[in-house]
């Protein structure tokens, strides 16, 4: 093996062992958490090296690095998920290759993902960014939906044509009374899982936890956690 690749396999050894030591603790199966890769910033070559290791999702949140590392990774067995906040200018390309849009958050991207997912004939998985700070406005600094639009924004996407319901995604909050809370965070989104699943019993992905919160993800009760830097390594932002 390159001695990136090297550095890949232990990395990814570093936190498999990080995800199961989470689940047993937890008292989970490690079946239960799948692993997202979020490549952001990396290369295509690092995406093929990993899905060489075994790794089968990735994660990118801009379209203008995406689009073009999807298309020369097209032949690889891989699931994308799209993490990003997306502009609805962005949709069709987005559309063209990510498997999940894991940043829905308001009723405008709903209409255009739905709509270029009929044109294209694909079927793309939604889930519902929550944002635990949300203010007075329902958004988050970070994108998302406040609690209190999950029911609505849900009901659309069930209701759109060529949308999957999957789920609730969240990224830990910097501010607001989750702050430097990251395990209450995630309890609180498991909560809002349970009262999504009731009407949408399918809609059962939990999204949440990255590099530095993993564990309090799993003990959580998230279904899938989102790793880039104790994968990667750190790589200087592009633009």
């Amino acid at each position: 093996m390159t001695d990136r690749k090297d550095e890949l396999a232990g990395n990814l050894a570093k936190v498999e062992e990080r995800i199961e030591a989470a689940c047993a603790a937890a008292g989970r199966g490690r079946e239960e958490v799948t692993l997202i890769v979020v490549t952001k910033t990396h290369p295509a070559s690092d995406v093929r090296m990993l899905a060489e290791l075994g790794v089968r999702h990735v994660a990118e949140n801009r379209d203008q690095d995406a689009a073009p590392k999807a298309a020369e990774c097209a032949d690889l067995p891989l699931g994308w998920h799209f993490v990003g906040q997306l502009q609805t200018n962005k949709v069709r390309s987005v559309v063209g290759y990510a498997d999940f849009v894991q940043s829905v958050d308001r009723s405008k991207l709903v209409t255009a993902l739905s709509k270029e997912a009929v044109r294209a004939g694909r079927e793309v998985g939604c889930l519902i960014q929550v944002a635990l700070d949300a203010g007075v406005s329902g958004r988050g600094e970070r994108g998302g939906v406040g609690p209190g639009g999950i029911d609505e924004l849900a009901g659309r996407v069930a209701d759109a044509p060529g949308l999957r319901l999957d789920g609730l995604m969240t990224v830990a909050p910097l501010t607001g009374e989750y702050a430097g809370r990251e395990q209450a965070a995630f309890e609180r989104l498991m909560d809002l899982s349970t009262d999504l699943r009731r009407a949408h019993p399918a809609a059962n992905m939990v999204s949440a936890g990255m590099s530095a919160d993993l564990e309090q993800a799993v003990a959580a009760g998230a279904t899938h956690v989102r790793v880039g830097t104790a994968v990667l390594g750190v790589r200087p932002r592009l633009g």
